[in-house]
């Protein structure tokens, strides 16, 4: 039986190999295995740029999105919706759809991930933060929770190009901003 090249999932190797091979510039540093953004800070929270926060979302009629924004952006799934105009709100999506669409397990979702929705079947939703140079380097990890790989806006804009994603661009208060 001759194996299906399509259904094979990019991983951290692969993805940054396809980011030199692409010319697209990227430091990645390794850490404990973390799960979540608060997890990940005190391992990252010295170098310089911003942590993202990642969230593979579904809508009540299984249009997937992923979502990703600085990690102190205060996220609530009702205003993102609406942002995304999204009606009957949005939720979680299962383990099994981020693995099947995106290659990636629960903890290590990351818009790398895109490289293997090559059905484009997951709309990328960026808080414009990620995109207009607010910050000069992201994080995102690469395919694995047990690293990160720093990438600048132009970089995510040419693996968007790459990969054929159109992001949808919205304005999310920080956590700080939401106080105020």
């Amino acid at each position: 039986m001759a194996d299906n090249i399509s259904n094979v999932k990019v991983g951290r190797e692969g993805l940054l190999k396809k980011l030199e091979e692409w010319g697209i510039e990227s430091t990645t540093i390794e850490h404990p295995e973390v799960f979540t953004v608060e997890q990940a800070l005190p391992h990252i929270s010295h170098l310089e740029g911003m942590f993202a926060k990642n969230l593979f979302l579904r809508s009540k009629k299984k249009t997937l999105y992923l979502f990703c924004a600085p990690h102190n952006a205060d996220i609530k799934l009702n205003d993102l919706a609406k942002l995304c105009g999204v009606s009957g709100g949005l939720r979680f999506a299962d383990e099994c759809v981020l693995v099947e669409k995106l290659g990636l397990r629960q903890g290590a979702v990351t818009l790398f991930g895109l490289i293997n929705d090559q059905a484009k079947d997951v709309t990328l939703v960026l808080d414009r933060r990620v995109l207009d140079g607010t910050f000069t380097k992201i994080y995102f990890h690469p395919m694995v929770n047990s690293a990160s790989t720093a990438i600048s806006p132009a970089g995510i804009q040419a693996f968007l190009e790459q990969t054929g994603h159109q992001p949808l661009i919205v304005d999310l208060k920080t956590s700080e901003e939401s106080q105020n």
